[in-house]
């Protein structure tokens, strides 16, 4: 419980930003324009980030384009959202870690240049963590990888359950695992697991976030600010400055 008050003294103290999304671009692609996002650690620094894109821990085996800093971007609305969800998690034991947030789209183009790249000798431990059921040249036809991704548009993060000590929660895949197991109501997936698939869908849910029900992990704010348009601005908190 004491850490509890901790984390929660901590958002008390440091407020959020006045509402509002800002200026709303056009609808199509947006190149440089981050005008209407903010970093989450300036709205709730108590969300952990583990940003997998900006390292090496992710399905590409390195840095993807376009991440400069290992920092969550989000549309402002969708920020506030999760920092209400947060507060909401951290009464009952648990945090929130994200591993992606807003994704530039030139990170997407990186994906599907990635699936369609010949395996490499290299590439066997990627293979074993993310997908080890799926050849890679399979990944864009069975729906895994895409040319656009809500990421993009600035609403979208992916997002797990930890308890407060920073120990991670059964959620029976790991984030990114491209097989049908990831399903959020997956059958065979039972027990803590199951629970704690549900408890975060129902804590986002909340909120506003919509579970994409392939993927436990991914959750899109709505309304969203941005609905049509696609970014391309790079991932770092010069970014989203005035």
């Amino acid at each position: 419980m004491t850490a509890v008050v901790g984390v929660l003294a901590v958002l008390a103290g440091g407020a959020a930003a006045p509402s509002g999304s800002g200026p709303r671009p056009g609808s199509g692609s947006g190149s440089g324009s981050g005008s209407g996002f903010v970093a989450l650690r300036e709205v709730d620094p108590s969300v952990r980030e583990d940003m997998r894109y900006a390292g090496a821990r992710n399905f590409t085996g390195g840095v993807v384009d376009g991440y400069e800093e290992p920092v969550c971007l989000l549309a402002r609305p969708a920020a506030e959202a999760l920092r209400r969800a947060q507060r909401g998690l951290l009464r009952r034991g648990y945090a929130l870690r994200v591993y992606d947030c807003y994704r530039p789209q030139r990170a997407v183009d990186r994906f599907v240049r990635w699936a369609r790249e010949a395996d490499r000798p290299d590439d066997a431990a990627g293979k074993a963590e993310f997908y080890p059921n799926v050849e890679r040249n399979r990944l864009i036809p069975e729906g895994y990888i895409a040319e656009k991704s809500g990421h993009s548009r600035g609403s979208t993060l992916d997002v797990t359950l930890e308890e407060l000590s920073g120990r991670p929660v059964d959620m029976a895949t790991a984030f990114d695992f491209f097989d049908p197991l990831s399903h959020t109501n997956d059958l065979r997936v039972t027990g803590a697991a199951r629970a704690h698939r549900q408890l975060l869908k129902g804590a986002l849910a909340e909120q506003g976030f919509v579970n994409l029900p392939e993927e436990w992990w991914h959750f899109t704010y709505k309304p969203e600010a941005y609905p049509d348009t696609y970014f391309d601005f790079p991932v770092a908190v010069a970014s989203v400055r005035p």
